[in-house]
């Protein structure tokens, strides 16, 4: 996450989702110089730092993060695990889910990750038996399909991903804002004010730091919105069709996407705040303005899906950045201005699972032990 103006503490008012990060790193000086400089400690940068250290126990590795690690997207998104990418599957992508769940279990993450698939719901379908059927815009929701899918308590992610990266011997710096790039040969990064030299470095700041990354005119950066209700009994969530606890997204407008939680709490999302420039993102408050509009409204639809949410209570509100690239595939290449510097972000949605994944591939390029795709040019 990158700093900005716009948030008085230097915190964006983003609000707290129905998780929580428990990690804090070792404190410990700055270096001069590293082997390899991962940008951003979210799900990308962290899993990459993770597999860096675990290719090449030899290389010097650290994660520099603007504010808190897992502060931005990741700490924020819903926690629905979704396989290929917004774009569908691309050449050379493989299983993202088996991905995931594999780098989990290798690194000895416990994250909630269950797998039991996920219902792509439509306003339009006229499928028979569907397990949902709830009223919305004066039309009926109900299921028209199953995908692969799942979810993961994306604060447990953050945390064990990081503890990973840490363990390996990777050093994690949070505050640690990177203001500026010198793209050179080594390449200089200015942090906190102080140099910092880097053999080989990766940008996974995803919606945040456009301009260093390369990406300002390529990618659009939004502001999503999550609520989460208060515990149901086992009633009603079988009324509500949800007893098989796969995730659900909408495949027309209005969009609506949701999940259950472990205590039997329900995650929706939907609505998008736009912004002209990724910066106003940290300036948002979820309590005012535009965001306590849209909440206000996306919580009364929510409420007339079903009698059971009726009177349902809110217990969380919350948001967070979210970027979406052209054709909506993510962006995983090598940066403009440098043939050692890599870019990955852009997950349009899809970065829970995906992020991880190919948080292991950028370690893998960056180390030369395998290429990058070429999904830009498809």
């Amino acid at each position: 996450m990158h700093k900005s103006a716009g948030a008085s503490d230097g915190k964006p008012k983003w609000g707290d989702p129905p998780w929580s990060i428990r990690f804090q790193p070792s404190p410990r000086e700055l270096p001069e110089r590293v082997d390899c400089a991962v940008i951003g400690g979210g799900f990308s940068g962290l899993s990459a730092a993770a597999w860096l250290r675990r290719f090449s126990p030899a290389s010097s590795v650290a994660v520099f993060e603007a504010g808190s690690i897992g502060g931005g997207a990741s700490g924020r998104t819903g926690g629905m695990a979704l396989a290929e990418t917004a774009a569908g599957d691309l050449p050379g992508l493989g299983d993202v889910l088996a991905g995931l769940s594999s780098i989990v279990q290798e690194l000895g993450i416990d994250c909630d990750l269950l797998l039991p698939g996920a219902w792509e719901i439509s306003h339009v379908s006229r499928a028979s038996g569907s397990a949902i059927s709830w009223n919305d815009s004066g039309g009926e929701l109900r299921v028209a399909g199953e995908v692969p899918g799942g979810t993961v308590d994306p604060g447990e992610l953050v945390s064990g991903l990081a503890r990973s990266a840490e363990q390996a011997g990777a050093s994690i710096f949070e505050n640690a804002e990177v203001s500026e790039v010198r793209f050179e040969e080594p390449l200089r990064l200015t942090v906190g004010g102080r140099e910092v030299q880097a053999r080989k470095m990766l940008f996974a700041t995803n919606a945040m730091s456009l301009e260093l990354s390369g990406l300002v005119r390529r990618v659009g950066p939004r502001f999503t919105l999550a609520v989460a209700t208060e515990s149901l009994a086992t009633a009603q969530i079988e009324s509500l069709g949800l007893s098989s606890r796969r995730p659900f997204y909408t495949i027309d407008f209005p969009y609506l996407w949701g999940r259950l939680l472990p205590g039997n709490g329900i995650i929706f999302g939907a609505g998008l705040i736009e912004v002209q420039d990724w910066r106003e993102l940290a300036a948002i408050d979820v309590a005012t303005g535009r965001a306590a509009e849209l909440f206000a409204r996306f919580k009364k639809r929510v409420s007339r899906f079903h009698p059971v949410l009726r009177d349902i209570q809110f217990t969380h509100q919350w948001g967070g950045p979210i970027l979406f690239p052209e054709e909506w595939r993510p962006i995983f290449e090598r940066h403009p201005r440098s043939a050692n510097a890599l870019v990955l972000g852009g997950y349009a949605g899809h970065g829970v699972a995906l992020s991880v994944y190919l948080g292991r591939w950028a370690a893998e390029a960056m180390l030369d032990r395998r290429e990058l795709p070429n999904w830009k040019d498809l």
